[in-house]
């Protein structure tokens, strides 16, 4: 391993692999201080006011004179918001499909309805706040010994969060609301589900079962606190329903599916610089393989992609496709502003410390995950994905409430890279979690289920790490269980998007 890499040969900056002491010699110029490790160097004169390239695109502005050799940070870098003509369909790289007789399989749950699970779930939903303590209640009943009984069934799980009342019956955030709960109620890694609501709240099951035409059976039940007689009375009735229900999930068992039926979040939270560099690239490598399949992926958080939607639009497979995350960027400008915030308040501190200094680098890292197929579709949060192949889901950066809209849009599991090192797991869709560099990773090993700073440290190729982490997927998806399930995290990363003011 060298102590930098240059991405390309239009960047004007390099990057640290290790710590870089004053004097050290790289290419034809001498740092003229120190440089963290991942943290970007001046590969040649900047003046003030020339744009910064990475990736062989812009990620901010010289804010003064930047000589050969010094740090290229925050303290001498500025942002702008993007600007410039996009292009739609311009760079289709149409992935080699594997013929359905040659496909993959792993060992999935075939739900009745044709989908196909990862996990075998019973969920506790709520639709408002006060319903929460009624959900958990029903959940924390089914201890470690009950459930040994039932060995098919992987749990049962509340799924409570704090909103659903307080809010305009209709418009953005309600939307998402029904969007959010719709999806879990159907969820594939679910054999069965209890839907808990207090009864006055303005978010109300029965408009959920009316617009989505849900139907009450024995694997799916709804009930309200003030209908039910009270608090006490709700939970004996969840504890009783859900004692019915954990013999018939039992009865579900795996069977060969094929990898088709996967559909993978693509996920980063904790990033640092490496992040576009080992991990981002290698999970966009598993991509694409998934998609080869005839899986799907689902990439999301718009606020970053901010500065690299360009190059996502020219894989667009329509105009419309194209247009419809262009509008989406144009929205989040608005929302930003009207909300007195920017664009380029993410990166995080901790990302700054990793050497990501504007939204524009951190972006760009964050696109590869997204591999190199065509953008087969864009939605909005929360809704279902029915396109196969590579798509994007509407989300803000937060790592929980992104999730829970890929998760909600039918994600059966999550594939999440980490610069940093994050304690993120979520239900009932299993996460992976990807390490960008080898020292986070041999701190952080009981949290990581793979190393991809291996590709820097002892060169491992693209397609190396590619492969280890599809096959990591599959492993997951057949029932295998992830670092993040060992830890038994999950319970409490369920966080619908609140749009829309509370009242």
């Amino acid at each position: 391993m060298t102590d930098f890499i240059r991405l390309d040969t239009a960047d004007n900056v390099i990057t640290a692999t290790a710590p870089l002491e004053a004097g050290a010699a790289l290419e034809k110029i001498v740092t003229t201080g120190l440089v963290p490790r991942s943290h970007k160097v001046a590969a040649e004169l900047i003046s003030a006011g020339d744009a910064i390239r990475k990736y062989a695109q812009i990620i901010g502005y010289a804010s003064e004179d930047i000589p050969a050799g010094a740090h290229v940070h925050t303290h001498n870098v500025e942002f702008r918001n993007v600007e410039g003509a996009y292009e739609f369909g311009t760079d289709l790289r149409h992935p080699n499909f594997v013929a359905e007789a040659s496909r993959d399989t792993f060992m999935g749950y075939r739900r009745e309805n044709g989908s196909v699970g990862t996990r075998n779930y019973i969920g506790i939903l709520t639709s408002v706040n006060c319903s929460a303590t009624a959900a958990r209640m029903i959940a924390s009943a089914f201890g470690p010994e009950e459930l040994a009984q039932y060995p098919n069934v992987d749990g049962v799980v509340a799924f409570v969060h704090g909103t659903g009342c307080g809010m305009a019956g209709q418009g953005d955030g309600f939307d998402a609301l029904q969007r959010v709960m719709w999806g879990y109620a159907r969820h594939p890694n679910h054999a069965g589900i209890v839907m808990v609501g207090l009864g006055c709240e303005m978010n109300q099951i029965d408009w959920l079962l009316e617009m989505y035409g849900l139907k009450q059976g024995p694997l799916f039940h709804a009930m309200n606190i003030q209908d039910t007689d009270g608090l006490r009375k709700t939970i004996e009735t969840g504890i009783a329903r859900v004692r019915e229900m954990l013999p018939e999930a039992n009865k579900c068992v795996r069977e060969p599916c094929p990898v088709s039926e996967l559909t993978v979040a693509l996920q980063c939270g904790g990033s640092d610089a490496l992040s576009g560099v080992t991990a981002n690239p290698a999970l966009g490598y598993a991509c694409d393989m998934l998609v080869s399949q005839g899986g799907t992926g689902v990439l999301a958080e718009t606020p970053e992609i901010y500065g690299a939607e360009h190059l996502l639009t020219r894989r667009a497979i329509t105009n419309e496709t194209g247009q419809k995350l262009v509008d989406l960027i144009g929205w989040w400008e608005d929302y930003t502003e009207r909300n007195k915030g920017s664009m380029d308040n993410n990166p995080s501190p901790g990302n700054k410390k990793g050497g990501l200094t504007t939204i524009l680098e951190k972006s760009l890292g964050a696109a590869a995950k997204g591999g190199t197929t065509p953008l087969q579709g864009v939605y909005k949060y929360a809704e279902p994905v029915t396109s196969r192949g590579f798509t994007f889901m509407d989300s803000p950066g937060y790592d929980p409430a992104s999730v829970t809209g890929q998760i909600a849009s039918g994600c059966n599991l999550v594939a999440f890279t980490t610069g940093r090192g994050s304690a993120f797991g979520s239900k009932p869709a299993p996460c992976i979690k990807i390490a960008t560099n080898t020292e986070m990773y041999n701190r952080l090993h009981e949290d990581m289920d793979v190393n991809a700073g291996t590709m820097l440290t002892e060169n491992h190729s693209l397609a190396e790490k590619g492969q280890e982490i599809y096959d990591l997927l599959v492993s997951v998806g057949s029932g295998t269980q992830s670092k993040s399930e060992a830890q038994g995290l999950g319970d409490y990363e369920f966080v619908p998007w609140q749009i829309g003011a509370t009242m």
